[in-house]
């Protein structure tokens, strides 16, 4: 019946899609209905300093399995091509990460069934890859709600129903197969929710009218729209310029999480009537975070050229849980991010890589057991968004744009909405230029020269191909409308 073996705990990772820090209940939201990712909280430990490696899906998708940042895996920004040739508007197989060691390829060659269920967006949906033996995958990296395009044993599928309940129906059958199995599980359940679209034909109406017709939205910010803010197609975000499409936006959105969050439940509910609740370390996350009138933006990263780096968009929703094992109804600040989850997971579970000097993430299971990381604390994190990277500590935020748009300091001890850029300011000269090497140093030490995304041409608009492939000359889209400019 699945691993009872303390020594090998079972792991359940769950993972969101385009889910701001700051969309549970269990972070301060008062309006979002979340009661089990509050359950999970109340059993865990809510990180609230957690940090994606790049603030757009699939790099940060990469980076979560691999534990490398996009300049070394080469997944730069999100994957337009080589998703599925089952797609008219892709027509392509790329196999992005060959090559590339995933901590599930780790557990799988020592013992653990592993298992997909959801969204891949990395590259030849219709392939298993990275150890998975189950299978069952989005295939692309967002659709509509309902019917949504699915693959599994190399078949494409549109299964009706709302894609959570699918993606979470299809975790369960997983699950189920597994009672008769001593061996421990690794089980990814990857939601496409709440990415958009938002609009209330993608969406539960009783959900969605709920919060249209009862919500204040007190819990986001009414801003002016971003200077730089991109146009957005409604498979992207919906731009919320004036209350009607402001209102129906948060609707979506949150219904959407409110949704995900039930079919958690469910897998909760199971691991409990299973008697493995106490066995299963359970893992929630998010690819990157969201703007959803943050700062004036509707969108991640990429809801900005040149991206942005605000913590709306790089703080992801952190929470781990397993009772009696790890500490419970516990705040964690300490610094951490998406490179720290692979030698974190096989850290937990006691499996050695030998991979791992080579990664930049640093294992932070003696947390999880209620231990103290002593001098391995981390002092700063690191992000990047092709030519956009970001270095920040408890204090201090620095963001170095190699290409276009400006530098930014923000001093977060004092400005943690991040409404006053310090850069030009004399004053803060020496802390610019310390910041400024401790980000090169690091960068210097774990980006791979050939495909370093500092020196890619990485707008946000989509990855065509292999980077430093000469078989992909142009393997970034550049088609960049602002939205002020919108037709």
């Amino acid at each position: 019946m699945a691993s009872r073996d303390l020594n090998a705990p079972n792991i359940l990772f769950i993972l969101s899609d385009d889910h701001g820090a700051w969309a549970m209940g269990c972070a301060g939201n008062e309006e979002i209905v979340t009661p089990n990712l509050d359950r999970l909280a109340s059993t865990g430990i809510r990180f609230e300093s957690f940090f994606c490696a790049s603030p757009v899906c699939s790099p940060a998708r990469a980076s979560i399995l691999t534990g490398m940042i996009p300049s070394q895996h080469g997944v730069q920004d999100y994957l337009r091509k080589g998703n599925s040739t089952f797609l008219p508007a892709d027509g392509e197989e790329i196999d992005y990460l060959e090559g590339r060691r995933a901590y599930t390829d780790v557990l799988s060659e020592a013992g653990y069934a592993c298992g997909l269920s959801g969204k891949w967006h990395l590259g030849h949906s219709a392939l298993p890859q990275m150890g998975f033996s189950y299978w069952n995958v989005h295939a692309s990296g967002g659709s509509n709600y309902y019917d949504a395009p699915m693959i599994v044993d190399g078949e494409f599928s549109q299964p009706e129903g709302y894609v959570s309940d699918v993606i979470t129906d299809n975790a369960l059958d997983f699950l189920t197969d597994q009672l008769d199995s001593a061996a421990p599980f690794s089980l990814n359940v990857h939601y496409t929710a709440p990415h958009a679209p938002w609009n209330r034909e993608n969406h539960p109406a009783e959900l969605f009218d709920d919060y249209y017709e009862n919500c204040a939205f007190d819990s986001t910010p009414v801003e002016n729209i971003h200077p730089n803010q991109l146009q957005k197609d409604l498979q992207a975000a919906t731009v919320g310029d004036n209350e009607e499409t402001r209102r129906s936006a948060l609707s979506g959105y949150y219904a959407a999480v409110t949704a995900m969050d039930t079919n958690i439940g469910r897998l909760l509910d199971w691991l409990e009537s299973n008697g493995l609740r106490e066995n299963t370390l359970v893992v929630f996350t998010a690819d990157n975070g969201m703007n959803m009138g943050h700062h004036g933006i509707w969108g991640k990263g990429n809801g900005t050229y040149p991206p942005n780096m605000f913590d709306t968009a790089v703080k992801v929703p952190t929470l781990v849980s397993r009772p009696g094992h790890v500490p419970q109804d516990l705040v964690c600040a300490k610094l951490l991010s998406q490179y720290d989850f692979m030698p974190t997971l096989l850290g937990y579970v006691g499996i050695e890589d030998s991979s791992a000097d080579a990664l930049p993430g640093r294992d932070f299971s003696p947390i999880l057991r209620g231990e103290s990381l002593g001098d391995g604390s981390p002092v700063f994190v690191l992000d990047e968004y092709g030519p956009t990277r970001m270095i920040r500590t408890d204090r201090w935020k620095y963001v170095h744009r190699y290409s276009d748009g400006s530098h930014e300091l923000f001093d977060l001890a004092n400005d943690p909405a991040e409404a006053h850029n310090l850069v030009d300011e004399s004053r803060f000269a020496e802390k610019i230029v310390e910041l400024k090497q401790e980000l090169e140093n690091w960068f210097d030490r774990y980006a791979d020269p050939h495909i370093d995304g500092s020196k890619q041409n990485v707008m946000g608009r989509g990855q065509l191909g292999l980077v430093g492939s000469e078989s992909y000359p142009k393997p970034f889209a550049d088609d960049v409308v602002f939205y002020s400019d919108r037709g």
